[in-house]
């Protein structure tokens, strides 16, 4: 059974390529019969043809490989381009630990750990870059006299 007519007007009707027009296998005795264009949209209405959805590019690739990646895989030697300053550049360090150090000092004053002068004292310290970490800054704290939590 020959539709390839069909297939063509088909594919003027619904704005798309010969390729992507879909014939139900069941009832292509019926679609060989259609003449006419208003035939043809009369069995897109029904359902008997229809177009096919555009094959887009497969994402899925793409997600395993960045899931693997936020795990901390494939970031080898091989895998880098550019120096260690250039894929995480000094001021995006800097601003991980200075925010993670204000965060610590602001729990520890909320707590009572700290008073708000010492508070103060520590923030303008971590400020000025005297701190490499939080567990830097609270070996400080307990240099200092402060006693942190945990403690018994």
């Amino acid at each position: 059974m020959q539709i390839t007519n069909q297939k063509k007007m088909a594919a003027q009707i619904l704005k798309c390529g010969v390729n992507r027009v879909w014939v139900d296998p069941r009832y292509i005795d019926q679609v060989s019969g259609a003449v006419q264009k208003s035939d043809i949209r009369e069995m897109i209405e029904e359902g008997l043809i229809k177009a096919r959805a555009i094959q887009g590019t497969s994402r899925v690739r793409a997600r395993k490989l960045t899931e693997q990646r936020s795990k901390g895989r494939r970031r080898g030697h091989g895998s880098r381009k550019g120096s260690a300053r250039a894929r995480l550049p000094k001021k995006n360090r800097w601003m991980r630990t200075i925010r993670s150090q204000r965060r610590t000092l602001k729990g520890m004053r909320e707590e009572g750990t700290l008073q708000a002068s010492e508070y103060r004292y520590y923030y303008r310290k971590a400020k000025g870059g005297s701190y490499r970490s939080i567990a830097h800054m609270k070996a400080n704290m307990e240099i200092d006299g402060v006693t942190i939590g945990g403690e018994k």
